[in-house]
């Protein structure tokens, strides 16, 4: 087993346990009951901007409801960026009660990746179900020379040490997803 299917599994596994404890259910109830990633290739359009998914670079993400979906279909919401998409979407809805029972996020420690070197270097994005990971457990690297699908990046790590080691590259400084408010989401996209 190489070492990025080594992190994806176990942070597949540290995942849905921390998930679960955020929810407050019973382990062994939760964890059956946690929806996993979806594919968002094919063209799907991103439910903050309409963005088409998988087009612009950087991380994607999707957030699955509870007793709640988007607007014309099933869970999960799905977005191109989360700095523009993901996490205004999911300061929106909390705000009017909906809650999420997983949210999934690009998961850079588990994908072989290399920039765009065309204009500002851009990250892959990716959209298979394998390479993403919890949201709730990624380290965020933001205010880096790396752009995202809109401008300025959330770039989700799994392992810590690779979030400091494409900040020592790359610029920027590393926030966990508690650290992340829609006061911070608001400055950093005006930029």
């Amino acid at each position: 087993m190489n070492r990025r299917t080594a992190l994806r599994t176990a942070g597949s596994l540290l995942g849905a346990a921390g998930l679960t404890g955020c929810l407050g259910a019973p382990a062994g109830q939760a964890a059956q009951q946690r929806p996993t990633p979806v594919d968002l290739s094919g063209s799907k359009a991103d439910d903050e901007g309409g963005m088409v998914i998988g087009l612009h670079g950087g991380p994607n993400g999707q957030i699955f409801y509870r007793n709640n979906s988007p607007d014309g279909r099933e869970n999960p919401a799905w977005f191109h960026t989360l700095a523009f998409g993901l996490f205004p979407y999911y300061f929106e809805h909390e705000r009017e009660g909906w809650e999420a029972t997983a949210i999934y996020v690009t998961d850079y420690s588990t994908v072989d990746y290399t920039l765009s070197t065309e204009g500002d270097p851009t990250l892959p994005s990716p959209t298979a179900p394998d390479t993403f990971g919890d949201a709730t457990q990624m380290h965020y690297v933001m205010e880096s020379r790396v752009s995202g699908g809109m401008g300025p990046a959330l770039v989700p790590f799994s392992a810590r040490a690779d979030a400091d080691s494409f900040g020592d590259e790359y610029g920027g400084r590393v926030v966990v997803f508690d650290e992340i408010t829609p006061e911070l989401i608001a400055t950093y996209t005006r930029k």
